[in-house]
């Protein structure tokens, strides 16, 4: 995710770092060169292209807009999404820390409690993100995660053995039944979250929709340069350069925001929200808790 001050006029045109055009760079000099070719054959062949206009494309424009609008609109919902249930994972975590030191009288069960929480956030971010996540969770489970990640949902797994930690301190009468039911409370939003965030990673948005929006952005900016030559002339590959750019931006964006849990400028900071779930756990054990994670260049991990 980036961070940044608002920049002003003049880096508006430079910065690179979280924006699209590194990505969409092929299809704006494409059509450029594309558009300048189309006009360097109109004009040697002499071809009388006053016949068209560019009102078609203008219809046509305005409805590959809405698309774009209403996909982009979708796909960021979808950030928005995961990012108010990762909101509610650091407040559940904190909840859990609350009530762990609270209704654990032992100070050795409680750091155990806290600790496979923490792994918990590490193994589903590497889930979401398809990274190796063993390493992170290893730092507060030590050996257990290379067992935790045999299973096919290391993340579920590791709510199971917060639930049987409760239950054993249940057993053994160190926590009363409303206890037990107050920590198995903040267990089951941790799995209600984990499935939210499971619901957006498996179902991208429907592929036929994504394929018409990019036939039909391909089909305008290969016929706008005949329907613009009649009026800008020379200047024509800067204008279908530019609309190239705005048409394929948008649907570049879209598919950042589409996927929210990936590692690219614009999606979301898992590495940073651990980080804030850590510092909670550790302080409430009364802990030196880790530095939160720095941006670097801009970038928030």
């Amino acid at each position: 995710m980036i961070v940044r001050p608002r920049p002003n006029f003049l880096q508006l045109f430079f910065i690179m770092r979280g924006s699209v055009v590194p990505r969409i760079l092929p299809q704006i000099f494409g059509f450029a060169v594309y558009s300048a070719v189309i006009l360097a054959l109109a004009r040697w062949f002499e071809l009388d292209l006053g016949v068209f206009n560019i009102t078609p494309f203008g219809l046509v424009g305005v409805t590959l807009s809405i698309y774009l609008s209403f996909r982009n609109n979708a796909a960021y919902d979808r950030w928005w999404e995961a990012r108010k249930l990762w909101g509610t994972l650091v407040f559940e975590i904190r909840n859990l820390a609350r009530a762990t030191t609270s209704l654990i009288p032992d100070p050795v069960e409680q750091r155990a409690l806290l600790m496979e929480a923490l792994a918990f956030c590490h193994f589903l971010r590497g889930q979401l993100r398809k990274t190796d996540s063993i390493k992170d969770a290893g730092a507060f489970i030590e050996a257990e995660a290379e067992t935790v990640v045999a299973f096919a949902n290391p993340a579920d797994e590791m709510v199971r053995r917060m639930g049987r930690r409760a239950n054993a301190q249940r057993r053994s009468g160190d926590v009363d039944p409303i206890g037990f039911r107050i920590l198995d409370e903040r267990l089951a939003s941790m799995s209600a979250i984990q499935a939210g965030c499971e619901r957006i990673a498996g179902t991208p948005l429907p592929f036929a929709y994504t394929l018409l929006v990019h036939r039909t952005a391909y089909i305008v900016c290969l016929l706008l340069p005949i329907g613009l030559i009649s009026t800008t002339g020379w200047a024509t590959p800067l204008f279908t350069a530019l609309i190239a750019y705005t048409f394929f931006g948008l649907d570049a964006l879209s598919e950042e925001l589409e996927d929210p849990f990936g590692t690219e400028a614009n999606d979301l900071a898992l590495d940073g929200l651990c980080r804030v779930c850590e510092i909670s756990a550790f302080e409430a054990l009364g802990e030196v808790p880790p530095k939160m994670l720095p941006a670097e260049k801009f970038y928030f991990s």
